[in-house]
């Protein structure tokens, strides 16, 4: 009877569909699942002609970021797009749980070594107050039932307020996100020799995960990572094998997102 009255409805576009958390054939078709080849460095799709082993990109072999792969479940198309909003703006809290279970495969690459600890990239109490929860942590605390692999939401501080990072170009993130975050007192004693994997629900620039990433290389851990729901991937990188890095970050940087 509630099934009749209340049927469940695909998270993207909202037709109905045959069971929760599940997307309709059209929405599912147009999600672009980042499971190809990547940098090694910042999980950036890479032509599938690459030869040898792992590779970095030219933006990382020229500023290689504080973390050792970043994978995304998605790439931020309009269907992730919707799912990532409607869970963070419109309170579709059971919107995790389905962002989880696509994430949860590359998170099996990253922890195969068995000694990970999932951070959620925390928000400041002020807006953890005004929205009633963290969607990184309800992310975090998914992957955990579906894993196995432990995660801390106190592990990390958001230690002042930031400015949304909505339309604002690469370099102004990174200001914007600069000395944000803090390690909890007893940070250290938990994670000597681990390797922390920050979860987030967009990875846009990358400034907020830079930042956090810093912070926790601070604390003695072995190795810091990054998992995400959707990557901001610009559209060239997505459809030919001819690549030019020198822009990659003007063409990131233009990502309409807040992360």
């Amino acid at each position: 009877m509630v099934d009749y009255a209340l049927p469940p409805r695909c998270p993207a576009c909202g037709v109905i569909v045959g069971d929760d958390r599940q997307f309709c054939l059209a929405c599912w078709q147009s999600l672009d699942f980042l499971d190809g080849p990547a940098c090694s460095r910042c999980s950036i799709p890479l032509p599938a002609a690459l030869p040898g082993g792992p590779i970095e990109c030219g933006a990382c072999l020229a500023d290689p970021p504080p973390f050792d792969g970043a994978p995304a479940a998605v790439a931020y198309g309009p269907a992730a797009r919707t799912v990532a909003l409607r869970l963070k703006y419109g309170r579709r809290t059971g919107h995790a749980r389905l962002m989880a279970r696509l994430m949860a495969r590359p998170l099996a690459g990253l922890a195969r070594e068995g000694n990970a600890l999932l951070v959620p990239v925390p928000l400041h109490r002020w807006r953890l107050w005004s929205r009633g929860f963290n969607q990184a942590g309800l992310i975090a605390a998914e992957l955990t039932r579906l894993a196995g692999v432990p995660h801390d939401p106190h592990l990390l501080i958001r230690a002042r307020a930031t400015a949304s990072l909505r339309g604002k170009k690469r370099r102004e993130r990174e200001k914007v996100v600069a000395g944000a975050f803090a390690l909890a007192p007893n940070a250290r004693a938990k994670t000597a020799g681990r390797h922390l994997i920050l979860i987030d629900d967009v990875h846009a620039s990358g400034a907020t995960l830079r930042a956090a990433a810093r912070t926790l290389r601070r604390s003695g851990a072995a190795r810091v990572s990054a998992l995400c729901w959707a990557r901001v991937v610009p559209d060239a990188l997505m459809t030919s094998n001819i690549f030019d890095f020198a822009s990659l970050d003007s063409d990131i940087g233009d990502g309409r997102t807040t992360g």
